[in-house]
């Protein structure tokens, strides 16, 4: 693993550069493994695993632009972009609308003065060349806020999708968090779990693609006839998922798990991990199960504890979407940032860019925000009027 100078070198031995090589991209997983586990706030969706197995299944060719800050032979801060053209030229993050958290990474140790932040700021606006520089799903607290201060030039911030959230307790202080009669319930339901004979097996780095496969297809079958999201159902999803995944777990950046019923897989589920956060990406489950009276959402929300208070992380993600089940945890709603970037010539495409997603998020984040309060007040939302 490349090394180089500490904290104390200064802004005139930072180096900038844009890498548009997908080769180079892959041999660059040393280095970005090592600024990965330097940046606080990076979740498993900025791992090296994650966007370049990302990109060998949805990447263009001739659109990558990873916006790079070197210090001697040390990476020091990474955004990773891509070059999209249509309506007009735009930079966007790599990982698509299958990445829950998109962000830059900036190695915190290296940063004490703000020079890393602000020669990464200049190797983005190298990279846009003109276009907008379009930051979606970034979490509170994310490395990009920093970018986002110290960017020179037109710049947006808008909210984005709504993440639900749950401190890393023991499940005894989650059951606490519900109030007496719900917290009841999930006590006689953890009880029906242990006697279902439902059983727990974290699968093998070398197991994982396999499994993988059987949660996809256990996930398209408990979704049958009710709409399930089609990205699931694609090849090149199915394709990325098994090998980012295997990845992740070899690196303690994921963990596959199989839930076994009198010896037969009957639910697999995939959660990535952070120092500070482990979330429940997807699941497959068999039908069968509810038919049996096995509450598969808490046997989810059982295993995600685990993780999270087991690991000693501060945080318990239900990641994106406020669906009903989630609320019955009493988690917080916490909304994803939008960052909108641009040079002063781009800047008529910023404001146009930011005109369009303030229609957009007035039409669909809206009633999602007004359906989650009602879930968790236990009111009916009112309906909409026009």
């Amino acid at each position: 693993m490349a090394t180089g100078p500490g904290p104390a070198g200064g802004a005139t031995d930072l180096r900038v550069s844009v890498c548009r090589d997908p080769r180079a991209f892959a041999a660059l997983a040393p280095d970005w493994t090592r600024l990965h586990r330097a940046c606080g706030p990076a979740t498993p969706f900025q791992s090296h695993a994650w966007l370049h197995s990302w990109w060998l299944s949805y990447g263009v060719p001739r659109r990558l632009r990873l916006a790079l800050v070197w210090r001697g032979p040390e990476l020091v801060a990474a955004a990773p972009l891509m070059r999209v053209l249509r309506p007009y030229p735009v930079l966007v993050p790599i990982g698509g609308a299958i990445t829950d958290y998109a962000d830059v990474l900036i190695d915190g140790r290296a940063d004490t003065g703000g020079e890393v932040t602000a020669a990464l700021a200049r190797a983005v606006r190298r990279a846009a060349r003109g276009a907008v520089v379009d930051l979606r799903e970034v979490r509170a607290g994310a490395a990009a806020e920093r970018l986002y201060a110290v960017w020179r030039g037109p710049k947006r911030r808008l909210a984005d999708s709504v993440c639900l959230e749950l401190p890393g307790l023991p499940m005894d202080g989650l059951i606490a968090r519900v109030g007496s009669s719900r917290g009841q319930r999930i006590r006689s339901t953890l009880r029906k779990l242990d006697a279902a004979g439902v059983t727990e097996r974290d699968v093998p780095a070398a197991e994982v693609a396999s499994a993988v496969g059987e949660m996809l297809r256990l996930h398209l079958l408990q979704w049958r006839g009710r709409g399930v999201n089609p990205e699931h159902a694609r090849a090149r999803f199915a394709e990325h998922l098994g090998r980012a995944a295997a990845l992740m777990t070899a690196a303690g950046e994921a963990v596959v798990t199989e839930f076994r019923r009198a010896g037969e897989v009957v639910a697999v589920n995939l959660t990535v991990l952070s120092p500070g956060l482990a979330g429940g990406y997807l699941y497959g489950a068999d039908p069968d199960l509810r038919r049996a009276k096995v509450d598969v959402n808490t046997l989810l929300m059982r295993h995600g504890v685990r993780q999270a208070a087991g690991g000693g992380r501060a945080t318990l993600s239900l990641l994106r979407g406020a669906e009903p089940y989630k609320s019955h945890w009493r988690p917080s709603a916490a909304a994803n940032q939008r960052f909108l970037l641009s040079g002063g010539p781009a800047a008529p495409l910023l404001l146009l860019r930011h005109a369009a997603a303030r229609t957009r998020a007035a039409a669909a984040a809206h009633p999602r925000l007004r359906t989650f309060h009602a879930h968790l007040t236990g009111r009916r939302p009112p309906r909409p009027t026009g």
